[in-house]
């Protein structure tokens, strides 16, 4: 995609060159529903002085991690979000549209947790949506950059009878996302890349740093990174979630946070989990072997 190559070489760089004071700052968008808000966790509401909350709601979710972590790193970015619980990208395109279509110079899209309400795992709205975002999106700035969010598989959609993927690995639910907005983003060229959260999820699973199903307990020694209904995400989930973005978006090896890592520490976080959930981002941005429980 448009100018992927570049973006691996800038990755590259940064993760061996120090960060200039002069660097210019960049402006990125999140535009998302309660998965981007970080809602029944602490990130729901974690600095939302350091955003731009373009809704008015007081959030400040993964956007604000997001600009935490770029603070500590040395990176200049002003961070917005057009965000709204349970909203896909069609209703923002239906009533947001003046809040997103600026010149912005990244552009993060998270959809429905299902893609489809109505029809769990069924793209073909998303894609209508995808890119009917990523048109506008550069008709306001040509050289901007959208990805789309794949997002995590949900515990009560897996392990719940009525759940679309019942009775299937807990991985798989992530892996179908990931497969439809990866075919999104083949078919519009205007779409930049897919952005991993969910297969990080499950990665994390599969190491044995989370724990993989909450509803028998769980296991000593590692994380629960859904929240109390098991849909959405805890602190855990929602800082790893941070975490990719954050690596993909910046180019950055979030394992250059470290353990101290201040979001981590002011949402509650062990420092140990802190190190290892950001050891299972660069493993899944390509940037590390596998990671080790905390």
């Amino acid at each position: 995609m448009r100018r992927r190559i570049a973006m691996v070489a800038a990755a590259w760089l940064a993760a061996v060159s120090p960060v200039h004071a002069d660097e210019a700052e960049r402006s990125i968008l999140f535009v998302g529903n309660s998965f981007t808000q970080g809602a029944n966790s602490a990130v729901l509401r974690y600095r939302p002085q350091s955003v731009d909350d373009l809704g008015g709601e007081g959030v400040g979710g993964i956007p604000a991690l997001f600009a935490r972590f770029a603070e500590q790193a040395g990176q200049k970015w002003r961070v917005a979000h057009a965000t709204r619980g349970g909203a896909t990208l069609a209703d923002h395109i239906r009533d947001r549209l003046a809040m997103i279509e600026r010149p912005w110079d990244m552009v993060v899209l998270q959809e429905y947790s299902t893609l489809d309400p109505r029809r769990p795992g069924n793209a073909e709205i998303t894609a209508q949506s995808a890119a009917t975002l990523a048109r506008l999106l550069s008709r306001a700035n040509p050289g901007v950059d959208v990805y789309l969010m794949a997002t995590w598989s949900r515990a009560d959609q897996v392990y719940r009878p009525e759940g679309a993927w019942y009775g299937r690995p807990v991985g798989q639910m992530a892996r179908d996302l990931r497969a439809a907005l990866d075919l999104i983003d083949r078919a519009e060229p205007r779409i930049d890349g897919v952005i991993p959260v969910g297969e990080a999820w499950t990665r994390a699973m599969e190491t044995g740093v989370a724990d993989p199903n909450p509803y028998d307990g769980i296991a000593f020694g590692s994380v629960d990174l859904w929240s109390y209904d098991q849909y959405h995400a805890s602190a855990a989930g929602s800082y790893l979630e941070a975490l990719v973005v954050f690596g993909r978006v910046s180019g950055i090896d979030p394992r250059r946070l470290g353990a101290g890592e201040k979001a981590a520490h002011e949402i509650g976080l062990d420092p140990r989990v802190a190190a290892a959930l950001q050891a299972v981002a660069a493993a899944e941005l390509g940037l590390a072997a596998e990671p080790a429980a905390p």
